[in-house]
C-alpha cells in the first residue's frame, strides 16, 4: 500500500489554514465579548462563515484525496487536484473576509471573483477526484 504523502501534505496546509481562521474567529469573539453565535456582528458572521466553509469541504476532500492517491489515480493528477483545491480554498477565505466577497457589494469585484474561483475550484476538485476514482476502479 502506498502512503498518501500528497494527501498528508495537503492536509497539513489545510489544517494550518483552518487554525488561522479559527484564531481570527476567537480573537474577534474575545475583542467583542461574543461567546456564542454571531451576536448580530456582520464581521464575525463573515469570519465564522469562512471558517465553517473550509471545515465542511476540507475533511471530505482529504479523505477522498488519500483514497485516490492510494489506489488508481496517478500522483501527478492527485498533486494538481490538491493544488487547485488549496488555491481555491485560500481565495475563497480571502473573499469571505470582505463585504464584497461575502455579500456582493458593488465595490471590490475582485473579491467576488475570488469567491467564484474558490467555489468552482472546490467543485471541480471534487468532481475530478470522484471521476478519476470511478474511472480507475471500474
Amino acid at each position: 500500500m502506498t502512503i498518501p504523502i500528497i494527501a498528508a501534505f495537503t492536509g497539513a496546509i489545510l489544517v494550518i489554514l483552518q487554525a488561522i481562521l479559527m484564531i481570527a474567529v476567537g480573537m474577534h469573539r474575545i475583542r467583542n465579548r461574543i461567546a456564542l453565535g454571531t451576536g448580530g456582528d456582520p464581521a464575525l458572521e463573515r469570519k465564522v462563515r469562512r471558517h465553517a466553509n473550509l471545515a465542511e469541504n476540507a475533511a471530505l476532500f482529504i479523505v477522498v484525496l488519500a483514497l485516490a492517491e492510494m489506489t488508481v489515480v496517478p500522483n501527478d493528477i492527485v498533486r494538481i487536484i490538491a493544488i487547485v483545491f488549496i488555491i481555491g480554498r485560500i481565495l475563497h477565505a480571502i473573499a469571505l473576509s470582505t463585504v464584497s466577497g461575502s455579500h456582493g457589494a458593488e465595490t471590490g469585484k475582485i473579491f467576488q471573483a475570488f469567491r467564484a474561483i474558490g467555489a468552482l475550484s472546490t467543485f471541480g476538485s471534487f468532481i475530478a477526484l470522484g471521476g478519476y476514482l470511478l474511472a480507475g476502479l471500474f
